[in-house]
């Protein structure tokens, strides 16, 4: 709800419920969510910059007890919690609501798998534990003008949990992160709608798998590669920015366009792919959150700065590289079999721990994925998948669990989606932002 012309006396002499006190929560307690922008309360040292107080970043992961903070023109810092407050109402708000949506909600899960390289037998020391799952919206939370929960996230986003019918609307899309969550040995049913929900499992694989896993991740080991390209003569040119006088576009272009090693049809083409390459490398700063503007300006401010250079690591992606090239692996198999298969075995395992560890050129796993394809387009052609997941059967599915989640409110059932069901919460103004 957005506020009307009413006065805020009006709103309460007719009823409406406007909540107050969100200036009485202590903000350094309050959770920061992974995407939270947020104030910087202390200073803070980097490299030889000197970073003020007060200034604006976005969290990146909770860590150590605290936060890496991305912040524009300098990149990851980590601060404590108490050293972070939320930058705008809307985020404060933001956050409280997912903390308390998470708390009521959490015993409402009814399936709860461990995914990620723990299950496809790719996990090493330093592998997290990631949980996927599927949670029950009692029926009190179906009605009334708050917004409906569909996604339950822990503060630190190792845990995601997808409302039941948002979940079968995803995997009737051949959604690789719902199908995997739904077909992995480990996936557990804690209730009787988790254990509906396996037996009909089958209605949602269907041939779109091949355009989901396979053709999804052969575009986007791709776009890896052409990413990667984005560091070639980097360094170069910001070194080039840092010239008296800076240089300008169309300079620092003709210099590129002298050095590449990429042949063109013509110097105009080389000039023109020159440009386009400072464009994407400045789109991609941009991206990462390490300049202010998508523009060349911004470059040479960054340069001129002595902006921290991205590390290699995130220009590699090898976690990336490795679990696209899984899906590519993982949906031959299925198309070929009917069955699919995530544990990784044999020499696909040892190549794939090589890739995770950084050690394979990301142009490489391309090369690797290229050679899959014919596989793949052969897979596809042959399986005996259906064409389209059986959207009836699927139908049937969420209309049986609606029944009975009503019924379990209604007869007050035993249990969080019964007598036991958390409150619905309750509406909120969202307060205009300046």
């Amino acid at each position: 709800m957005t506020r009307g012309s009413k006065t805020p006396e009006q709103d309460q002499s007719e009823g409406t419920a406007r909540p107050r006190g969100y200036e009485q929560v202590d903000k350094l307690s309050v959770p920061l969510p992974h995407g939270t922008e947020v104030t910087t309360r202390v200073e803070r040292v980097a490299g030889d910059r000197q970073i003020p107080q007060g200034v604006v970043g976005r969290v990146v992961r909770a860590r150590g007890g605290g936060f890496d903070v991305q912040i524009v023109g300098v990149g990851e810092l980590w601060y404590a919690r108490d050293e972070l407050v939320p930058r705008k109402p809307g985020q404060l708000q933001f956050a409280l609501r997912r903390a308390a949506t998470w708390d009521a909600l959490r015993p409402c899960v009814v399936l709860e798998t461990v995914v990620g390289s723990q299950a496809w037998g790719l996990a090493n020391e330093a592998s997290d534990v990631d949980m996927r799952g599927v949670f029950g919206l009692p029926l009190p939370w179906h009605f009334g003008l708050a917004d409906k929960a569909r996604d339950l996230v822990s503060a630190d986003g190792s845990h995601t949990f997808w409302e039941l019918s948002k979940t079968v609307e995803q995997a009737l899309r051949a959604d690789p992160n719902t199908l995997e969550m739904l077909f992995v040995p480990s996936a557990r049913a804690t209730d009787e709608l988790g254990e509906w929900l396996l037996a009909e499992r089958e209605a949602f694989v269907s041939k779109a798998i091949f355009g989901s896993f396979g053709r999804y991740a052969m575009s986007q080991l791709d776009k890896l590669t052409r990413s990667q390209r984005l560091a070639e003569h980097r360094d170069l040119v910001l070194e080039w920015l840092c010239e008296e006088p800076a240089p300008n576009l169309d300079e620092v272009a003709r210099r590129l366009a002298a050095i590449s090693p990429r042949s063109a049809p013509s110097p105009e083409d080389a000039l023109l792919a020159a440009k386009t390459y400072l464009k994407q490398l400045y789109r991609s700063l941009w991206d990462q959150g390490l300049i202010e503007a998508n523009d060349f300006a911004a470059l040479t401010r960054y340069a001129r700065g002595g902006g921290q250079r991205p590390p290699s690591a995130r220009e590699l992606r090898p976690k990336n590289a490795y679990n696209l090239l899984r899906l590519v692996v993982l949906a031959t198999g299925w198309l070929r079999e009917g069955v699919p298969t995530f544990e990784v075995t044999g020499t696909y395992k040892a190549r794939m721990l090589e890739i995770k560890a950084g050690r394979v050129p990301l142009e490489e796993v391309l090369r690797d994925a290229e050679a899959l394809a014919p596989e793949l387009e052969e897979a596809h052609r042959t399986s005996k998948l259906p064409q389209l997941p059986d959207y009836g059967r699927a139908d049937r599915l969420v209309r049986r669990v609606g029944e009975e989640l009503a019924r379990r409110w209604v007869m007050k059932e035993p249990g969080p989606l019964g007598r036991d069901a958390p409150a619905p919460p309750a509406v909120e103004w969202k307060e205009e932002e300046s």
